[in-house]
């Protein structure tokens, strides 16, 4: 029985790879361009296309894998909407309400989950090219993107088949010694997100302030790493034992008039 050995070893070889980040290190999140790590800080997420892994430091590759990215006349990325399968953009819906130039990626046959996957391996490849130990796959909650509008029944996918995409998107992480980061979607719970997932740990936003926070925790421990966009809701965050970060919305840089940073 030679065959079933040898892969038993290559399965330890590949989990032994995957790295977890150091719970409750202080950290940045750095999508609006990459930045000295401030005093202190040895976590840092930034951008799969732009962004380069701290040397030293631990880094988490972002990758918008639910949705477009909008459109930049100055770059050619292939998560731009131009750039994804037309058949896999769900233009009909319009952009996200709230995220102008994104569009949902249709995620509603096992075929087109397969294509999307294919579509973002690259990009997943990319990260452990660079030096990126983690990666973390935006908007995983897309089937709700469209509650409270007129659209909300025309998304043709839900839970379900959101599931069963981001287990094909850990598993390419895994496989290229990537950790996966659950991104938001506290509703999951612990049987779905490490079981049916398998994702490593958390990067969630704005936990506090929706009150998520605890659910977070009862999945993931001490490796949750929050954002919140208040100052109140980093007190919140704080006191209520998480470790988080206060950031500006649109996660500007240093310099600007809007940067902020502050940290439990």
């Amino acid at each position: 029985m030679v065959l079933p050995f040898l892969l038993a070893l290559a399965a330890a070889g590949t989990a032994s790879a995957i790295v977890l980040p150091p719970a409750g290190a202080r950290f940045d999140y750095q999508l609006g361009g990459d930045y000295p790590l401030p005093r202190g800080v040895h976590v840092v997420s930034r951008d799969w296309f732009s962004g380069r892994a701290p040397k030293p430091g631990y880094g988490i590759c972002y990758v918008n894998g639910y949705q477009t990215q909008a459109e930049d006349p100055n770059v050619d990325r292939p998560d731009e909407r131009s750039r994804w399968p037309t058949a896999l953009v769900l233009s009909r819906l319009g952009d996200d309400p709230n995220w102008g130039g994104e569009y949902l990626i249709d995620i509603s046959t096992a075929a087109k989950r397969i294509a999307a996957t294919n579509h973002v391996r690259p990009m997943i490849a990319r990260c452990r090219e660079k030096g990126f130990r983690a990666v973390e796959f935006d908007n995983l909650d897309s089937w709700t993107r469209f509650d409270g509008t007129p659209l909300k029944k025309q998304v043709p996918f839900g839970k379900a088949e959101a599931v069963d995409y981001a287990k094909r998107l850990v598993g390419v992480a895994h496989r290229n010694g990537l950790a996966a980061a659950q991104k938001n979607t506290v509703e999951l719970g612990r049987k779905i997100s490490r079981g049916t997932i398998g994702f490593d740990f958390a990067v969630s936003e704005s936990c506090a302030h929706w009150t998520e926070c605890d659910g977070y925790r009862a999945v993931f421990g001490a490796l949750v790493f929050d954002i919140e966009y208040t100052d109140k809701d980093l007190v919140a965050a704080c006191v209520a034992g998480v470790n988080a970060i206060r950031r500006d919305r649109n996660l500007t840089r240093p310099g600007s008039s809007d940067y902020r940073f502050a940290s439990c």
